[in-house]
Protein backbone atom coordinates (compact mmCIF):
# COMPACT_ATOMS: atom_id res chain seq x y z
CA UNK A 1 0.00 0.00 0.00
CA UNK A 2 1.45 3.07 -0.74
CA UNK A 3 1.01 6.04 1.89
CA UNK A 4 1.97 8.41 -0.85
CA UNK A 5 -1.72 8.80 -2.01
CA UNK A 6 -3.47 8.73 1.96
CA UNK A 7 -4.25 12.36 2.79
CA UNK A 8 -3.72 13.63 6.27
CA UNK A 9 -5.03 15.76 9.10
CA UNK A 10 -3.56 17.57 11.77
CA UNK A 11 -5.71 17.57 15.02
CA UNK A 12 -4.80 20.24 17.77
CA UNK A 13 -5.99 20.03 21.26
CA UNK A 14 -7.64 23.57 22.01
CA UNK A 15 -9.57 23.01 25.04
CA UNK A 16 -9.18 20.83 28.63
CA UNK A 17 -10.81 17.61 29.03
CA UNK A 18 -11.21 18.38 32.66
CA UNK A 19 -14.77 17.64 33.22
CA UNK A 20 -15.78 15.86 30.24
CA UNK A 21 -16.69 12.17 30.31
CA UNK A 22 -14.23 9.09 30.09
CA UNK A 23 -14.97 7.97 26.97
CA UNK A 24 -14.21 11.65 25.06
CA UNK A 25 -11.07 11.70 27.61
CA UNK A 26 -10.31 8.09 25.24
CA UNK A 27 -11.05 9.58 22.84
CA UNK A 28 -8.61 12.34 22.74
CA UNK A 29 -5.79 9.94 24.01
CA UNK A 30 -6.61 7.79 20.53
CA UNK A 31 -6.11 10.88 18.69
CA UNK A 32 -2.23 11.19 20.01
CA UNK A 33 -4.13 14.55 22.05
CA UNK A 34 -3.52 15.25 25.80
CA UNK A 35 -2.72 18.62 26.32
CA UNK A 36 -3.55 21.71 25.17
CA UNK A 37 -1.85 23.14 21.79
CA UNK A 38 -0.33 19.90 21.29
CA UNK A 39 -0.59 18.81 17.84
CA UNK A 40 -1.37 15.63 15.68
CA UNK A 41 -0.64 14.88 11.66
CA UNK A 42 -3.24 11.32 11.63
CA UNK A 43 -4.71 9.89 8.21
CA UNK A 44 -7.61 11.00 7.01
CA UNK A 45 -10.18 8.02 7.70
CA UNK A 46 -13.49 7.45 8.39
CA UNK A 47 -12.75 5.98 12.15
CA UNK A 48 -10.37 8.87 12.61
CA UNK A 49 -12.95 11.52 11.26
CA UNK A 50 -15.53 9.80 13.69
CA UNK A 51 -13.07 10.36 16.45
CA UNK A 52 -12.68 14.06 15.55
CA UNK A 53 -16.71 14.67 15.40
CA UNK A 54 -16.95 12.99 18.80
CA UNK A 55 -14.57 15.98 20.22
CA UNK A 56 -15.07 18.64 17.93
CA UNK A 57 -15.37 20.90 20.66
CA UNK A 58 -12.33 20.30 22.14
CA UNK A 59 -9.98 20.35 18.93
CA UNK A 60 -9.22 22.05 15.96
CA UNK A 61 -9.11 20.09 12.50
CA UNK A 62 -6.91 21.25 9.97
CA UNK A 63 -6.42 19.29 5.96
CA UNK A 64 -3.30 18.87 4.85
CA UNK A 65 -3.12 19.75 1.06
CA UNK A 66 -0.84 17.59 -1.12
CA UNK A 67 0.97 15.71 1.65
CA UNK A 68 2.86 12.69 1.05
Amino acid sequence: MSTSSVNKIRVTQTRSPVGRTKDQRATLIGLGLNKIGRSRIIEDTQSTRGMAKKVRHLIRVDNLEGSK
